[in-house]
């Protein structure tokens, strides 16, 4: 039994499993490539706690993560939210220190701005808001999107997540 079985099998809550994860990712950035590997064939639980631990461990060490953006922005698609509400935070998180390599999610942030779930929009909105403010080349694009999205949200939490983006942005420029 894989280290990732052993944690996901165990008897623990899902945040422990979570923390567990992202601890072994710590220890290990090679146990990244495992938990991509071991994607796939995991329960959509499973997957929500395999990728919230992604996330978790990207806070600090986004250079772990950064190697499988292309696996993440994949799954900005998935059908389960916590999914794709999790690849946003990961994307979000590699912002700063990986600017262009983000650049790429933008047509698939775009996509869950749009989505009938409010944490997904929400975090979209982190992440496209992070990007703009981590990548100036983006902002021409992205600028004018946030201001029509703003008009269109219906959450206040979400259209303030665009609102401080782009105070954040001015006071730059």
């Amino acid at each position: 039994m894989s280290k990732i079985e052993e944690i996901l099998k165990s008897k623990l809550k899902p945040k422990e499993k979570i923390t567990l994860l992202a601890k072994e990712i710590k220890k290990d950035k090679k146990f990244v490539d495992e938990i991509v590997n071991y994607f796939e064939s995991a329960s959509a639980g499973d997957q929500g706690h395999l990728i919230e631990s992604l996330e978790y461990a990207s806070q600090d060490n986004p250079e772990f993560v950064a190697p499988h953006i292309g696996f993440v922005i994949r799954h900005l698609e998935d059908k389960a939210p916590r999914v794709k509400w999790e690849c946003t935070r990961i994307i979000a998180n590699l912002a700063l220190k990986f600017s262009n390599e983000t650049e790429k999610a933008i047509a698939g942030l775009l996509e869950n701005t749009k989505d009938k779930g409010t944490v997904v929009r929400w975090s979209a909105a982190f992440a496209l808001g992070e990007i703009a403010k981590n990548n100036p080349e983006t902002r021409k694009q992205l600028i004018p999107i946030f201001e029509k999205l703003i008009k269109n949200e219906k959450n206040n939490g979400v259209k303030n997540v665009y609102l401080k983006a782009l105070k954040l942005i001015k006071k730059e420029k």
